[in-house]
Formats: C-alpha cells, structure tokens, sequence
C-alpha cells in the first residue's frame, strides 16, 4: 500500500535509537554499579533492544544487542572499561544476555512485521473491497442508464409507431370521406344506389375512425394503469350480436356463422371492455377474410374453470407460429395489414385485467383463430 513502510526500511535510523537508549541506560546505572547487581541495567538494556527491533526490525535489533553486551561488558562487569572479562559467571552473564537479546529482539521485531504485514494486508483489503464497491455502484449506475435507455427507445419507437398509426390509418378513411363529400358538394349527380353505397362507405369510415381513436385512447389508459373493469353481468351472446348489427360494413365479402348455445352463461367482466374485444377481433378477422370465405365467432362454457371461451375465426392468412406471441405486443401489424396495430394490444390486456388468456391458433384448413377466456358469473 502506498504509504506504508515496512519495519525493515529504517535499520541504521532504528539501531542509533536502539544505541542511544543504551547509552541512556547505562548512564543513569553508571553511578550505582556498585551497589546494584548487574541484572537491572541488563534488563532495561534487553527494552532497548526489543525497542529497535520493533522500529527497525531483525537487523537493528542484532546491532542494537551488540552495542549493549559492549556496554555492559564495559561498564558493569569488573574490569571496568575494558573488554577482559575475569570470571566465568560474567562470560556466562555476558553471553546470556547478549544471546537473550538478540532472541527477543529478533523475535519482537518479526512478530512487528508480521502485524504490519497484516494491517497493510487488511488496509489492502479494505481498498480493494472500497474499489470493488464504487465498481459495483458504477455497474448499477450503467445498468441504471442502459435500462433507461432501453426505455426511451422503446417510447421512440412506439412513438414513431404512433405517428405512422396516425399519418396513414387516420389519413386514409379521411381522405375518403373527404372524396365522397367533395362530390356532393360540388353536385355530382350518383343515381340512387350509388350514391346509397357512398354514403353507406363514409359511414363506414367515420366509423372506423371512431374505432382507431377509440383503440389509442384505450391503450393511453391501459399504459397508465386506467383500465380496471367495472364488473356486471354481461350476456355475451346479445354482446356479440350488437357488434356484428353495428360492423355490418365488415362483412360484405364475407358471411358470418355465430355458434353459441341457448344456455351460455353470463360473465363476469365490464360490459364495455368486453364490447372493445370483441369489436377488435371482429374487425381484424373482417379485414383478413378473403371474399366468399366464413368468418366464424363462437362461444362455449367451460364449467370446469369457472369460464366462458369464445373465439373468432376467418380463413385468411393467418399467423405465422413465430408471430404468435409477438402479435399481441402494441403497434405489431401483420403481414398486409392496413390497421392500427393496437386492437390486439388492447384485447390481450382487457382480458387479462379479467383474470382470462387470449392466444391465436391456426384455423383448421387455414386462418387465424382468435381465442379468449373470461370468467362466468354464477346463476
């Protein structure tokens, strides 16, 4: 770690402390060496040993030992002042204490490295564990941006979707409607069943133009979390055939066969929401039946569960396997399709605030088959 120095950088620095301690002790000994034993100044010599180990490490301490079995050799064994050494007790004195401060200098100053080594080990840790966690908040804050990213492209997206929903689904009933209002006005003469049909198309393009605002109104509601269903009693029977009076236009080209029992049971669910469904694989299957096929919608009860299923089938194209899933995501148009791409957006959140599924299977002999479940509602 930067900063730190190690016990072994100072040696000379910590063995004139070492020696200078000595020095210390004999001086305050010296003048009492003749009334006290020689093991007093021995013992405070054998500090300032462990002393430079602790500052100066192994090779300060051995120095530092040296010095003081010197200086007490010089000055408390008999002959003063000189390196002679008389008795054997003092040689072994001597070399006792000169062979016991170099084992606890030594000693001392590996067991200083190895503490320092262990706090510089933990700062390091610690360091590493501070950059690993500024990397991890670095991570989440890039993980952070990257989703809001993502967000924001998905809004783009979506909006450019919207825009494209706008300037062509919108533009194109107008333009005519605007057509067929621009002849009358300027008194263009239609015989009687022309101008019938005429009228019969702006009604239905008015219609349908109700029908996409109505379609971007709902999905605005349901991205903001607007769009729970006020529950009734809903007869899906009489729901199914008031749609199929009210898009009559639809089916010019095509017949329609409604199968449903006598005994079908209400469900469970807002009348209106329901209404939008229905509306919206109507007309989906509507605008993809090709002319002289049937379109078929349907209902059954699934005492079981608890629920009604219906469906709608035509015998278009239908909808590739990979497309399946996808196909219910907003602003998703099928191959050919001249729609808003939100009408199944909308039905795949409708019914699941009812707590149903909706799926698309593949109509036997070719098509889509639009199927949905809602719960019935007890007799």
């Amino acid at each position: 770690m930067a900063g730190f120095r190690s016990p072994g950088h100072a040696p000379w620095l910590a063995t004139a402390v070492g020696v200078g301690a000595s020095v210390v002790v004999i001086a305050a000994f010296l003048p009492f060496r003749d009334d006290i034993s020689d093991t007093s100044p021995a013992l405070l010599l054998v500090l300032a040993v462990v002393a430079a180990g602790v500052v100066g490490g192994a090779r300060a301490a051995a120095g530092t030992a040296v010095v003081a079995a010197g200086g007490l050799n010089l000055a408390f064994i008999r002959p003063y002042w000189v390196p002679k050494v008389d008795a054997w007790e003092d040689w072994v004195a001597l070399g006792v204490f000169l062979a016991v401060a170099l084992v606890v200098g030594v000693l001392v100053a590996a067991e200083t490295d190895r503490r320092r080594a262990a706090e510089a080990r933990e700062a390091e840790v610690r360091a590493l564990y501070e950059r690993l966690r500024e990397a991890d908040e670095e991570r989440a804050r890039l993980s952070e941006e990257v989703a809001r990213m993502e967000v924001l492209k998905r809004v783009d997206e979506q909006r450019s979707a919207l825009l494209r929903s706008v300037s062509h689904d919108l533009r194109s009933p107008l333009a005519t409607i605007r057509a067929v209002a621009t002849d009358l006005r300027d008194g263009v003469v239609y015989e009687e069943p022309t101008r019938v049909e005429l009228l019969a198309t702006v009604c239905d393009e008015a219609e349908r133009l109700d029908r996409i605002v109505a379609n971007l109104l709902s999905l605005s509601r349901i991205e903001a979390g607007a769009f729970s269903p006020e529950r009734q009693a809903v007869p899906i029977d009489e729901l199914v055939q008031e749609r199929l009076r009210r898009l009559a236009g639809l089916f010019r080209h095509a017949r329609v066969q409604v199968d449903m029992p006598a005994d079908l049971p209400l469900v469970d669910g807002d009348y209106t929401q329901l209404e939008l469904v229905v509306t919206n694989l109507l007309e989906n299957a509507g605008r993809h039946a090709p002319p002289g096929t049937i379109v078929r919608i349907g209902a059954r009860p699934l005492p079981a569960a608890g629920q009604v299923e219906v469906w709608v089938a035509d015998e278009g194209i239908g909808v590739p396997e990979f497309e399946r899933r996808r196909v219910f995501e907003p602003f998703r148009r099928g191959e050919g399709s001249r729609s808003s791409g939100v009408g199944l957006a909308i039905c795949k959140a409708v019914v699941e605030a009812h707590g149903g599924a909706i799926r698309v299977d593949r109509t036997p002999g070719g098509g889509a088959t639009f199927v949905f479940t809602v719960g019935s509602r007890a007799s």
